[in-house]
C-alpha cells in the first residue's frame, strides 16, 4: 500500500499500474533576490523568490535552464528557460504530455545533450559547483557516481559488445575503487536486490539475450550502484510487471530515507507520482507551467492544463460514454505562438493569454502557476492594473469553475474580456 497520504486517497482514481561556453551563461541574481521570470512587453511582472543560495539543503537548484536543438527544419525550443529547486532527500515528480522537455531536462542535468542539441544559457548548482562550467573529466566524476540516471530506453543504452555485470562493475572500480572480485560481488548483490534471478549467472550474459524488463532491472541496479546523492529517474518502471514495479519503488524509497538521496521521478503513472513525490513540476511545451506541494496539486490543481490531465485520468467505477479529453494539439516547439502556450487548447483563453506570455506566479508560499488567471492575486505580483487588465479572474484560492473539456460560456470568468472559447473536436483524443 502507498505511504504517501496522497496515494492511499487516490488509489481508485489513479491505480499503479555540448553544452554552451560558460561566456554564455547568463546569471539572473540581483542581491538577495532572484528575478524568476518576466515575459516580455507583460504588463504584470513575474514573481520575485527569495535566493537559496546560502540553504544547505538545497542539492539541486536550476535556473533559466534553456536547451535547444538546431535544425535544418528549425530551432526546437525543447526546454525554454526553466528553475527549480531539489532539497535533500525530496522526491520531485517531473509530469506532463510526451515532447513537452521531461527527458530533455534530465539529459541537460547531466550533461548528455549531443548534436543538434545545445544548453544555451543557464545555472545547474549541484553541491555548491555549476555543472555547466565543468570540464567534461569533472563532469564524468559526477556523472554514475553522485549523480546517475535509469535511462528510458535500457536496450540502446547499455552496450551491446559487453556483459552485464561487467558494465556495472565498470561503475563500482571507477568510482568506488573497488578491485575486480569485490566489485563483481556487489554486482551480483545488485542484480538480486532489483530482482533479477540467478545473478551470479545473469551477470555474465550480454544485454540481447535479457528481455526489455530486465535490461531495466540492469539499468537501475547501475544507478543505485553507487548510492548517489542524487538519483534521475526516466520512467523507471517501464516495461516491469507490477510485483517488480513495487520492489523497485521500495528500493528507492530505502535509498531516500537512508542516504537522504534526492530523486527526480520522470513518469506518466500520476498514482506513481501520487505515492513517491514530495511536490510536483507540470511541464507544457518546454516550460514549467504549475509547481506545487503533491497533496495540493491533486487536491486543488490551478493550472487548466494540470486540471485537464487529471480530468482525463478514467476512474475505477466510473462508466463513461466519453473520457475527458484536452482539445488541440500541443503546438509545434520550431514555430510557437505568442501569448501563452496553452491558449489554443484552453477553455478559459482571454484576449490577453493570446498577446502575453504569463510569467510564473506565487500562488502562495509553496505553489506558482503560469496563468493570467491568477494575476492579480499571486502573492509579490505588482499587479496594481490587473484588474483592468484580466476582468473577473478568480482568487488565488479558487479553481476555474468548469473542467478544461467544458466549453460553456455560462459563469466564465474569462465571459467579461469577451474571450472566444474553443469548439470542442469530434476527434479528440486524451493526452498521453
Amino acid at each position: 500500500m502507498p505511504n504517501h497520504p496522497a496515494g492511499t486517497a487516490l488509489l481508485t482514481r489513479f491505480p499503479p499500474a555540448p553544452p554552451a561556453h560558460p561566456a554564455l551563461l547568463e546569471r539572473s541574481l540581483t542581491l538577495d533576490t532572484q528575478t524568476i521570470e518576466r515575459p516580455t512587453g507583460a504588463s504584470i511582472e513575474g514573481y520575485v523568490r527569495p535566493s537559496n543560495n546560502d540553504d544547505p539543503d538545497i542539492l539541486l537548484r536550476v535556473e533559466d535552464l534553456t536547451t535547444y536543438f538546431y535544425t535544418e527544419d528549425g530551432v526546437v525550443k525543447a526546454v525554454d528557460g526553466i528553475s527549480f529547486n531539489l532539497r535533500r532527500g525530496e522526491t520531485m515528480g517531473l509530469v506532463g504530455e510526451s515532447g513537452c522537455g521531461k527527458s530533455v531536462t534530465s539529459l541537460s542535468i547531466m550533461r548528455l545533450i549531443s548534436q543538434p542539441g545545445r544548453i544555451v544559457k543557464g545555472h545547474i548548482w549541484f553541491g555548491g559547483k555549476d555543472l555547466l562550467t565543468l570540464s567534461e573529466p569533472e563532469m564524468c566524476k559526477v556523472r554514475g557516481d553522485q549523480i546517475s540516471m535509469i535511462f528510458q530506453q535500457p536496450t540502446s543504452c547499455l552496450n551491446p559488445v559487453f556483459r552485464v555485470g561487467d558494465q556495472i562493475s565498470e561503475v563500482l572500480m571507477l568510482h568506488r575503487n573497488l578491485s575486480q572480485s569485490q566489485a563483481r560481488a556487489r554486482t551480483i548483490e545488485l542484480l538480486s536486490m532489483v530482482g533479477i534471478p540467478s545473478a551470479k549467472t545473469r551477470m555474465d550474459a550480454y544485454p540481447h539475450e535479457m528481455s526489455g524488463g530486465m535490461c531495466q532491472r540492469v539499468m537501475i541496479a547501475m544507478a543505485l550502484a553507487n548510492e548517489p546523492d542524487l538519483l534521475i529517474a526516466d520512467e523507471p518502471t517501464t516495461a516491469l510487471d507490477v510485483t517488480i514495479q513495487a520492489q523497485i519503488l521500495e528500493l528507492m524509497k530505502d535509498l531516500k530515507q537512508n542516504f537522504k538521496t534526492a530523486i527526480i521521478l520522470i513518469t506518466h503513472d500520476l498514482g506513481i507520482v501520487a505515492e513517491m513525490a514530495d511536490h510536483i513540476a507540470v511541464m507544457y511545451a518546454g516550460k514549467i507551467i504549475e509547481e506545487a506541494e503533491v497533496n495540493q496539486l491533486f487536491e486543488a490543481p490551478k493550472h487548466p492544463y494540470t486540471q485537464g490531465l487529471l480530468d482525463s485520468v478514467p476512474v475505477l467505477g466510473q462508466v463513461k460514454n466519453r473520457l475527458a479529453a484536452i482539445p488541440g494539439s500541443v503546438p509545434n516547439l520550431r514555430n510557437l505562438p505568442p501569448g501563452c502556450r496553452f491558449a489554443a487548447r484552453c477553455s478559459f483563453v482571454m484576449d490577453i493569454c493570446r498577446k502575453e506570455e504569463p510569467g510564473l506566479l506565487l500562488l502562495d508560499q509553496n505553489r506558482t502557476a503560469r496563468c493570467w488567471l491568477y494575476a492579480d492575486s499571486a502573492q509579490g505580483t505588482e499587479a496594481e492594473d490587473a484588474s483592468t487588465i484580466i476582468p473577473g479572474v478568480v482568487t488565488a484560492e479558487g479553481t476555474p469553475p468548469h473542467p478544461v473539456g467544458a466549453h460553456t460560456a455560462q459563469d466564465h470568468p474569462a465571459e467579461a474580456a469577451g474571450a472566444s472559447l474553443p469548439a470542442p473536436s469530434a476527434t479528440d483524443t486524451p493526452a498521453e
